[in-house]
């Protein structure tokens, strides 16, 4: 007789047997479901996700496209979120920030959690300690807002905080990452030099991509914050890095951890520990590993604004530019 987990992989394999089919920069093979491109464990663990999890109405969970400022806002909100557990000040002894890399702290649900892959070693502590944390749990997903659990749609009180970031930054960090990643993959190693630019701005624009069409996935999350403010609060890299005061209060304030009018102090402290440099400085983003093939390092490059232009040509601009226009500005998105 067919064992329950034969007939659901049988089920899984039939359905990616089934679906449309591409190669993300010559290297992984995609399938399309839901309008979305996803690499195939990526899509059996969302699958997964979106069938079995179930939201709790105190439930924060944080999302945003790879590369877009995820480790900061990680960062970010798990320190506003516990502060209350942590005296806010020079102390280092309290600082859940040293004791851990964000993202195992805040796990990526499709990838720590559901994950299927082997090669994921914190899996199943990360998993047990999400389903059974004292709530509020403190969750993150690179997944577009169509193929979430309904439960996390539905729930009145599970709330979504979205980072989005300029097409054009996104990308050269894209490329930046995905490169060193493939590296360890390919070629014993060595991985015959980065992807050319050109082909992954085709890629980039096309939405044939890890997680599908950037464009997509921040107009979805974008219309919805539109309809649903009180559900998802939706931030802008550029605008946390230019006015980071004024948009660490609007989260905590979305997040029911507000800081108060007299409280400089406590917001400069969350700052402060959450600074790009000292994250990068801290020994356990320096070595280790929470997300295989991914060093925990390789997080942290330069977050800045406006790199792109040291990378991009006009005609890639151009390029990525009018995508832009078609596809975000009908939504009154600029970014």
């Amino acid at each position: 007789m067919q064992s329950s987990s034969t007939s659901k992989d049988d089920e899984e394999n039939a359905l990616l047997n089934s679906l449309p089919k591409a190669r993300f920069w010559n290297i992984v093979e995609l399938r399309q479901w839901d309008g979305y491109w996803f690499e195939p464990g990526l899509l059996k663990s969302a699958i997964t996700f979106r069938s079995s999890f179930h939201a709790r109405n105190d439930d924060v969970l944080l999302a945003s496209p790879i590369k877009t400022g995820t480790t900061w806002l990680k960062s970010l909100s798990l320190c506003i979120m516990t502060r209350n557990l942590q005296t806010l000040d020079e102390d280092e002894e309290d600082d859940i920030l040293t004791k851990g890399s964000p993202h195992f702290h805040v796990p990526t649900v499709e990838i720590s959690v559901y994950s299927t892959e082997e090669a994921a070693p914190p899996r199943a502590a990360i998993y047990e300690a999400a389903a059974s944390a004292a709530a509020p749990r403190l969750l993150h997903t690179h997944l577009p807002y169509a193929v979430l659990p309904d439960s996390v749609k539905e729930s009145e009180g599970c709330k979504i905080v979205y980072i989005a970031r300029n097409p054009k930054d996104t990308l050269i960090s894209m490329w930046h990452f995905l490169n060193s990643q493939f590296e360890t993959l390919t070629d014993g190693g060595g991985g015959g030099g980065p992807f050319p630019l050109e082909d992954a701005v085709d890629c980039f624009c096309s939405g044939v991509h890890i997680y599908g069409s950037f464009f997509d996935h921040v107009a979805e999350y974008w219309a919805e914050s539109r309809k649903r403010p009180e559900k998802i609060l939706f931030v802008k890299y550029e605008d946390l890095k230019c006015e980071p005061k004024r948009y660490v209060s609007e989260i905590a304030e979305f997040l029911g951890r507000p800081f108060g009018e007299e409280d400089e102090v406590g917001v400069n402290e969350v700052l402060r520990r959450c600074s790009l440099e000292r994250l990068k400085n801290l020994e356990v983003n320096k070595t280790g590993s929470v997300v295989f093939p991914c060093p925990n390092s390789s997080y942290f490059r330069k977050g800045e604004v406006g790199d792109s232009k040291n990378y991009l040509t006009a005609e890639m601009e151009r390029r990525i530019d009018e995508t832009s226009r078609l596809k975000l500005e009908p939504f009154g998105l600029f970014l």
